[in-house]
């Protein structure tokens, strides 16, 4: 018979207190915890004789200086913080985790739970026999090797962390994905940079844990037949963060103390941001800027897509004189009317252009690429320099850093390929020119270039970077993730909404898509697969694409954008038709709820929030509502319920019959509801059925809400900070803290900001308006308050930054 022969265990061997850490040497490598506070707790583990604990560029921990103690039996090593116990096995070294209370939040298997494949880790050896090719892709002309020598660099492991989850929690996170699933239970998930993927190594529980994996190459996640683990294809030892945050916010607050602040985007990213594939030159962008003016409908914001430059110059950060003769003319006009400009810009550049030949003269490019590196200091400065002589100094305002990944094989195939044979490719492809451990970190390191430049240059213009990635720590550099390059479909709506939900679980606070989605035909690529050939004309796709606009309202970010058909809302009919007239009521809605909205973001800023919710942030003890994909919070007030089926059109114009003008809505328990556009009140842990006529998308306010807006304007820099309406939703206490400062500068970081905190006492029927604390420069001294407590008369307030509450009971 054969023997069984046992494999190494990691029976802990001996236990030592060091530097604030507690390393443990086992029979089979060493693990090392290093509190960073009584939420956050370091872990890593290595075959190695050292640790490579070194913080990535995508996390800026700090120590809190937490206390906390370990203690050992014959059986157990613990480590309890004020808020944390973790429990490792003494002969496999399986760690448990449990809160303050002794709950269990989730455990590795008895086995031990972490693997470790040491491999040997080749980089490209560049030289005259390495063999390249150019070739067409969606994001321009790109040189890629298709043969080079390898040498060794080092040796890295592939590992493995599995864990125990349990019956009823529901895991959310990691980044953007295209397949539509939200709760990532039952799931197999690939965490890479691609077109229509964004990676974020972040993993949330409803259990109020999440987990942050310190690696900057591809994870694949797994919860099957085939196991529950979290696999990373290269990296220098299994590295993590623990974080207990009691709940999701908490998590994301945990998550952003190791990774850093989100900064604030200027008021204007908050408006209407009008784009298409493309403006061809100055007066079109001129001439669509007054369209929106002459009809009235707010507009912040206008996008000059690709092909800025001269022709066959891809990449060159300068424009084309023959188009746009005047740009400074064409930005100044654009700011007298309100409205910013925003310029797409690549990190690939034709070998023509004088900024390809600037970067390979001072060797920053990759190696026999057209790719700058952005993993070098000098390019990065470098490429901003190109960017502020040919760009910023000419009035831009804000930046689109497309095909920031900035590779995607995934485009250069007859089909679409399967997702593992995705992953290999793009890892392979990108570790070509970047180390392996760091493939999916371009964008971070793209999107620090603009930041730090832009910063470098002035501070009285807040950085906008619309980027279609992202990673760890992103969020420090003003920057916006959007979606990709989708199709226009219903199912292709409904998925995304998921999509950015489990994105801004992850930590990242800014999402947005392309309104109606960038593909509207079907073309001879797998990925241009929309379903409407006649555009905008095609009565169905009108009614799409305005339940696409619906929803795009409440995102952090409201922007359209797209090919094949113009996007404009005039092209979707005219005044008094109801395509055309949904699109204006819920622009107007947008700027109304301006107050609230920008008051989100500073909380974003300030205590860490996040605006686009999952329902399982605010009623994590509804477990009803962890699957729920098609709803969700705005805000802790607004829940938003998308209408993604058709009710009134098929394609090409084609009338539905009998098609019933509503849509099903689960109002979580635990709660009153209210519905935004009636004011009617129903009870929460119910299905209801919701008018969703082509004017409405169901929108619901939870009880103790209370929400600041404003008047309609054409453009956010009109939205006023001293007559606000206050709508308060009775039936449970609440509060609200307003957040005004300049709009766009960063006197912020200075503390030039103020903060009036409202809250509302339901027993009492008494709203009060705190004193308000701090200042900036242009804050109005009084406020003229409409307070509508609904289904109560309106009344006035007038406010002078001093306290309200005397004379408010009704």
């Amino acid at each position: 018979m054969l023997k069984a022969i046992k494999g190494a265990r990691a029976t802990v061997k001996s236990i030592c207190r060091k530097d604030d850490s507690l390393i443990l040497t086992t029979e089979n490598g060493k693990l090392k915890f290093e509190p960073y506070s009584d939420s956050v707790v370091r872990i890593a583990y290595t075959l190695s004789d050292n640790f490579r604990c070194t913080d990535g560029p995508g996390t800026t921990p700090v120590k809190s200086g937490c206390e906390w103690q370990f203690t050992q039996d014959d059986a157990i090593i613990s480590l309890t913080t004020n808020r944390m116990k973790l429990v490792v096995d003494k002969q496999t070294s399986a760690i448990s985790y449990y809160d303050r209370n002794g709950r269990l939040l989730v455990k590795e298997p008895s086995t031990g739970g972490k693997t470790l494949e040491r491999f040997d880790s080749y980089k490209s050896a560049f030289d005259a026999e390495s063999i390249t090719e150019k070739i067409v892709t969606p994001d321009g002309i790109k040189k890629v090797v298709r043969g080079a020598k390898k040498e060794f660099c080092k040796s890295l492991y592939h590992t493995r962390l599995e864990l125990q989850w349990t019956d009823g929690e529901a895991l959310y996170g990691l980044g953007q994905q295209e397949e539509g699933s939200l709760n990532l239970r039952g799931t197999r998930q690939y965490i890479h940079q691609a077109n229509l993927k964004v990676a974020m190594p972040v993993l949330v529980s409803t259990k109020g844990y999440g987990i942050l994996f310190n690696t900057y190459s591809p994870l694949i996640f797994n919860d099957d037949e085939y196991g529950s683990y979290i696999y990373n294809v290269a990296a220098n030892e299994l590295n993590f963060y623990f974080i207990y945050g009691e709940s999701l916010d908490g998590v994301v607050g945990g998550y952003r103390t190791i990774s850093g602040q989100a900064v604030m985007p200027p008021k204007w990213v908050f408006g209407y941001m009008q784009s298409l594939e493309r403006y061809e030159d100055q007066q079109e962008i001129i001439d669509t800027v007054m369209e929106y003016r002459r009809r009235n409908i707010p507009l912040d914001s206008i996008v000059l897509d690709w092909n800025s430059w001269e022709e066959g110059m891809w990449g060159q950060k300068t424009f084309d004189p023959s188009r746009f003769p005047d740009v400074g003319k064409m930005t100044d006009t654009l700011h007298e009317t309100g409205v910013r400009f925003m310029v797409s810009i690549w990190s690939n550049m034709n070998e023509k252009t004088a900024n390809y030949i600037e970067m390979k003269e001072n060797n920053l490019l990759f190696p026999k690429s057209n790719i700058y590196d952005a993993f070098k200091e000098e390019a990065r400065a470098l490429y901003w320099k190109q960017v502020n002589e040919g760009l910023f100094s000419k009035g831009v305002d804000a930046w689109w850093c497309d095909a920031s990944e900035p590779f995607t094989p995934e485009w250069n195939t007859p089909v679409k390929p399967e997702p593992d044979k995705s992953l290999t490719q793009f890892h392979e492809t990108a570790s070509n020119y970047i180390s392996e451990e760091n493939t999916n970190a371009f964008s971070l390191m793209h999107s620090r270039a603009i930041y730090e430049g832009q910063r470098s240059v002035t501070d009285r213009k807040r950085v906008v970077n619309l980027t279609r990635s992202s990673y760890t720590g992103q969020q420090r550099y003003g920057t916006i993730a959007w979606s990709g390059d989708i199709s226009a479909k219903w199912n292709t709506l409904k998925k995304q909404i998921p999509a950015g939900l489990n994105f801004c679980a992850a930590g990242m606070p800014y999402w947005t898509l392309d309104i109606g989605a960038f593909f509207v035909k079907r073309g001879n690529f797998w990925f241009w697969d929309g379903e409407y050939e006649d555009g905008c004309e095609d009565m169905g796709y009108r009614e799409l694409y305005t339940r696409w606009f619906q929803y795009g309202a409440f995102l952090p970010v409201f922007r359209s954008h797209g090919t094949d058909t113009r996007r404009e809302v005039w092209q979707f009919g005219e005044k008094g038709e109801m395509f055309y007239d949904s699109l204006v009521k819920f622009t107007e809605l947008r700027y109304r709820l301006l107050p609230y909205i920008y008051s989100m973001a500073g909380m974003v800023t300030l205590k860490d929030y996040t605006m686009l919710r999952l329902l399982a942030f605010d009623f994590a003890d509804d477990n009803r509502v962890f699957d729920i994909k098609d709803q969700f919070m705005f805000g802790n007030a607004i829940m938003v319920c998308p209408v993604t089926q058709p009710m009134y059109y098929a394609h090409n114009s084609v009338p539905l019959e009998n098609m019933n003008k509503t849509r099903d809505v689960y109002l979580p328990a635990g709660t009153v509801w209210y519905d935004f556009g009636t004011g009617m009140k129903q009870e929460g842990g119910r299905v209801i059925t919701a008018n969703a006529a082509i004017d409405t998308m169901p929108l619901y306010v939870k009880a103790g809400s209370i929400v600041p807006m404003a008047e309609a304007v054409q453009h956010s820099g009109e939205s006023s900070n001293s007559e606000l309406r206050l709508l308060v939703y009775p039936g449970a206490d609440g509060a609200f803290t307003i957040y005004q400062d300049e709009n766009d500068n960063y006197n912020y970081e200075k503390g030039e900001y103020a903060l009036i905190d409202l809250s509302w006492h339901d027993g009492s029927s008494t709203l009060i308006i705190g004193k308000r604390k701090g200042t900036y420069a242009g804050m109005p001294e009084v406020i003229n308050f409409t307070v509508e407590i609904i289904g109560r008369e309106p009344y006035k307030v007038t406010y002078a930054g001093e306290e309200i509450s005397k004379g408010l009971q009704t």
